[in-house]
């Protein structure tokens, strides 16, 4: 799950990033408005963790923008001020949740795991495609009810895939949603395609079918066929 950590604050900036990329969250941050608005138009993510008082901007116009936009990352908004007019005009532009700082960390991680599990998986903690079960909060992936191992970016990788299902994903959509920011520093997408085969592959030595298509020229599709 890639989270966007919008924060001005340098350590707790850090902090958060450091406690949730420990939870197994692919963390990005901003610590601008401008940053943060050029992160939101190029890329897709999960959960956006938005402070409201940034030094070049608001955080409410920013969650404006990007409901504007018709994105549909999940928003947590977090600001010293405990003002009630903050929470109620934040919650009518469309945030799912606002929590006071000071705050603790596992208390964000609990709301934002409670986020996801309500846009992506309709509020279970179960995900399912055909004869494959992926159980998010343990992060544990079952073929026919046997158990599949996988590592970390397989297990991310077929999760984007099944959130994902009968759509066709570019590379770099895929590669940007596993990477995040480290993408820059990749020339081309061999390891992506790594990552795929072997996915694919412990998929179907499991009794799997083959659920993952590629698209030529553009990326992969996993659906049906």
């Amino acid at each position: 799950m890639k989270l966007l950590i919008i924060e001005d604050e340098p350590s707790l900036n850090k902090s958060i990033v450091d406690y949730l990329t420990d939870r197994q969250y692919l963390c990005e941050s901003a610590s601008t408005y401008a940053d943060a608005i050029e992160k939101v138009e190029c890329y897709q993510y999960d959960c956006i963790v938005l402070d409201i008082m940034l030094p070049d901007g608001n955080g409410l116009k920013l969650l404006q923008q990007i409901k504007a936009n018709n994105k549909t990352e999940g928003i947590i908004i977090i600001s010293a001020r405990n003002e009630l007019d903050d929470k109620v005009a934040g919650i009518e532009l469309g945030a799912d949740d606002y929590l006071t700082k000071p705050f603790h960390l596992p208390e964000l991680a609990v709301r934002i795991s409670a986020i996801i599990r309500r846009k992506n998986l309709q509020g279970s903690n179960l995900l399912l495609f055909e004869e494959i079960q992926m159980d998010v909060p343990g992060k544990a992936v079952t073929v026919n009810n046997k158990a599949l191992l996988l590592t970390r970016k397989e297990y991310d990788l077929l999760l984007y895939f099944i959130i994902n299902k009968n759509r066709v994903l570019s590379k770099n959509a895929i590669a940007e949603h596993l990477w995040g920011d480290d993408m820059d520093m990749v020339d081309n997408h061999d390891f992506l395609y790594t990552h795929v085969k072997n996915l694919r592959k412990k998929l179907l030595q499991a009794g799997a079918k083959d659920y993952i298509q590629s698209i030529y020229g553009i990326g992969y599709k996993f659906s049906i066929a």
